[in-house]
């Protein structure tokens, strides 16, 4: 596998971590460039972080390589890559230790009383009193491929210009690959936002019309609204109103009475920096499959245990499990490969990828009480306990 470890051409501070925008541009306030459509008319002092940090695509410079990008991002797939290298597959050993036997009466027992005590409407007396009439071990496969991927989007983004240095035209804008972006832990989501070398510019604010503030759109920016105890009359129960001394009219509670608010966009500096933002995103993808023996266990329970590991393969691509002695894990392999192959290959970097099959021990427990038989399952390396038809549950237990 090709790991991207560096990042030395890129300064520190324009990388961010993390999965939240930029704190400096991620909010925009009512008073728009008349390029920005209207947003929030029902109360103009809110949703400000709901709309766009960079102004409209089209007072962007235009920067080649990413021509028409504009502020919703754009998804840039990867340079295509020679035919990858695949590992010849590996049948697995005949004499691999594909089962594991049932467990002792002793220990469905033990876990069996446990799992009655712990609910305060079963009754501990029929795991205590059972019978053993058969044990069977029902050993199931669960099949997963991770596919560890890398995706990388370019939106315009801004944040208040404080001096900080402008490059745009200084030299060429490298393209969405070809950054040296430090990848994290294989199959760890994560991501990361990185500054574009040479895209940086300088614009005024199209929030505030480079003023850096913005008139109050709750007194309409006279620094005085409406008595809200008087509603506006002045006299309160035929008496002055004591809150406005019977002027009708109040110091407005959002501007402080200036009439006007600072932009949230520029934060009261007119202008903005501009460029563009690249977003490198890892996800680790899953398919699954387990493999259902018809002996009536829940197979969605599964999900809660683990088991023990039989097989391990990991590689940039791996190939497909072949030889195993259950062949729908080999089926279901061949599936998955495809799939992900398919899915992922034309809009990510495919990393590396994993595939693991894990024994997951059942065992089905018939006993009697009192002259019936009954079922219970024990699963997982928890030994965790599973039963429709426990025989002794209170009358509120059984409504339910």
């Amino acid at each position: 596998m090709q790991h991207v470890t560096s990042a030395s051409s890129i300064p520190k501070h324009l990388i961010q971590r993390g999965d939240q925008d930029e704190a400096t541009g991620g909010t925009t306030p009512n008073q728009q460039h008349p390029a920005v459509a209207a947003a929030g008319a029902d109360d103009p002092n809110k949703g400000e972080g709901d709309m766009a940090s960079a102004p409209p695509a089209e007072l962007m410079d235009v920067v080649p390589g990413y021509e028409g990008i504009g502020s919703a991002g754009h998804n840039f797939p990867p340079p295509i890559q020679g035919p990858s290298q695949v590992p010849v597959p590996t049948p697995q050993p005949s004499n691999a230790p594909w089962q594991i036997p049932s467990i002792s009466e002793e220990l469905a027992k033990e876990v069996f009383i446990e799992f009655a005590s712990q609910r305060c409407c079963y009754s501990a007396t029929p795991a205590k009193e059972m019978v053993f009439t058969d044990l069977q071990s029902l050993n199931t496969y669960r099949y997963r491929l991770e596919t560890f991927t890398e995706t990388r989007t370019t939106a315009w983004a801004s944040e208040p210009f404080n001096g900080q240095t402008v490059d745009g035209f200084l030299g060429v804008a490298p393209g969405p690959w070809d950054l040296n972006v430090p990848v994290p832990a294989l199959f760890q989501n994560g991501s990361e936002k990185v500054r574009i070398p040479y895209t940086s510019s300088v614009k005024g604010c199209h929030s505030c019309l480079s003023l850096g503030k913005r008139g109050c759109e709750r007194c309409v920016t006279s620094g005085r609204m409406q008595c809200s105890v008087c509603n506006g009359s002045g006299r309160n129960l035929n008496d002055r109103c004591t809150r406005c001394s019977g002027a009708g009219r109040v110091r407005c509670t959002i501007c402080s009475g200036v009439g006007s608010l600072t932009c949230k966009t520029c934060k009261g500096k007119g202008q903005l920096l501009c460029y563009i933002k690249l977003t490198v995103k890892w996800k680790n993808n899953l398919y699954e499959c387990v493999v259902d023996k018809q002996s009536g266990f829940p197979i969605d329970k599964i999900s809660k245990v683990t088991g023990e590991t039989m097989f391990t393969d990991m590689n940039a691509r791996v190939y497909p499990v072949v030889g195993f002695p259950d062949d729908a894990i080999n089926r279901a392999s061949v599936q998955a490969v495809r799939e992900h192959q398919a899915q992922f290959a034309s809009t990510s970097r495919i990393l590396q990828q994993r595939q693991t099959i894990e024994l997951i021990p059942i065992t089905r427990v018939h006993y009697s009480w009192r002259n019936k038989t009954y079922i219970y399952f024990v699963f997982g390396a928890e030994h965790k306990v599973h039963t429709d038809d426990y025989p002794a549950k209170c009358c509120c237990c059984s409504i339910l």
